[in-house]
């Protein structure tokens, strides 16, 4: 009996079939992660940022990403439309400077939550420091590490100095 059952089962294709080989294949296979790598993630974000090109910026996300960006009330959730975001929000020539951070590391997910300051330079020169809290969430995608949700919010209460 039970050997009548696997072979109806594999004859209308539900445990051979492609997708699900690969979707097997997929969870089986890990890569390499550590924190410091995580945290390189975001120096190549900023060093993209430093580039003044959108097209750099926006590669480094995954294909089907979400941006919910610092200066804008839109939700970014296609390449054109962070492509979009980061033609204006590039020309105040940002430099992003990790304030806390939280890393948390899964099999083809890292994340990275914390606060950051954005420091700006507006068109007479002048810079202002925006600070904000952030997540990165990464994915695992085509063999590299790509920024699948980017959420940054400006912080709700004032920042006290020192």
């Amino acid at each position: 009996m039970f050997k009548s059952s696997v072979s109806a089962v594999l004859a209308m294709g539900i445990l051979a079939t492609p997708a699900l080989a690969e979707a097997r294949a997929n969870r089986a296979i890990c890569p390499a992660v550590t924190s410091a790598a995580v945290e390189q993630q975001f120096t190549k974000f900023n060093a993209a940022w430093a580039t003044k090109d959108p097209a750099t910026v926006t590669a480094l996300f995954s294909r089907d990403a979400v941006l919910l960006p610092t200066l804008s009330n839109t939700p970014r959730t296609t390449h054109a439309a962070i492509n979009d975001y980061f033609v204006k929000f590039l020309k105040g020539s940002p430099v992003g400077t990790i304030d806390t951070s939280t890393i948390k590391i899964d099999c083809k997910t890292a994340s990275r939550v914390g606060t950051w300051t954005v420091s700006l330079t507006n068109g007479e020169g002048l810079r202002s420091d925006v600070k904000a809290r952030y997540s990165f969430i990464y994915k695992w995608e085509n063999g590299a590490w790509k920024i699948d949700h980017l959420h940054s919010s400006v912080m709700p209460e004032a920042v006290a100095s020192h």
